[in-house]
C-alpha cells in the first residue's frame, strides 16, 4: 500500500464536501438534496463509481462549480467517494441534508480551509484515509477570542 496527499483544488473561501457514498444513483440523489435546501444555493457534485463502467458521474446547478468538483474527483481518484462544492451557501446549511441520503456512508470533511486528503492506493485502487483540513492550533482562545467568536456568530445571524 502507498499513501499520498491530494490537494484539493478550489478558491480560498469556498467551501467543500468530501464524502463518501456506495450506489450509482448518489449523484442524482445528492444534487436532488442540494437542489431542496434552498433557491439560491449554487453547487457542482462529483461521485467516483467504483464498478461497472467506472466513470467519474456529475451534476449541479452551476457549471463552474460541477468542473471543479469533477476536476477534484479524478485527481483524488477513490472508489465511491463525492465531492460538493458550494456557493451562496455554507455547509452548516447542506450536511443534514446530505447525511440524510440513503446512499451516504459518511462525510470526511465540510471546510472553506486549504484540504488534503490522504489517499491510500493498492492494487485494487484508491481509497480516502483521511483528510488533513486547515492548520494545527496556534493557542488556546482567551476570553476576548471567547467574545469575539460569539459577536461573529450573533453578526451572521447564527446565534440570537
Amino acid at each position: 500500500m502507498e499513501l499520498h496527499t491530494v490537494a484539493i483544488d478550489k478558491p480560498d473561501d469556498m467551501n467543500v464536501i468530501v464524502g463518501q457514498a456506495h450506489f450509482i444513483k448518489t449523484v442524482e440523489d445528492l444534487h436532488e438534496a442540494l437542489a431542496g435546501v434552498s433557491p439560491h444555493l449554487r453547487f457542482g457534485v462529483a461521485f467516483c463509481e467504483a464498478s461497472g463502467p467506472r466513470l467519474v458521474r456529475c451534476s449541479g446547478n452551476d457549471d463552474r462549480l460541477v468542473e471543479l468538483a469533477t476536476r477534484n474527483a479524478i485527481a483524488v481518484g477513490a472508489g465511491h467517494s463525492f465531492f460538493v462544492f458550494v456557493e451562496e451557501g455554507y455547509p452548516v446549511n447542506v450536511l443534514n441534508t446530505l447525511k440524510q441520503v440513503p446512499e451516504v456512508c459518511g462525510i470526511f470533511c465540510a471546510t472553506a480551509n486549504r484540504v488534503e486528503i490522504i489517499v491510500a492506493e493498492t492494487e485494487l485502487g484508491r481509497g480516502i484515509a483521511g483528510v488533513i483540513d486547515g492548520f494545527t492550533p496556534a493557542g488556546v482562545e482567551t476570553s476576548a477570542d471567547v467574545a469575539d467568536r460569539k459577536a461573529l456568530l450573533r453578526t451572521i445571524g447564527y446565534k440570537l
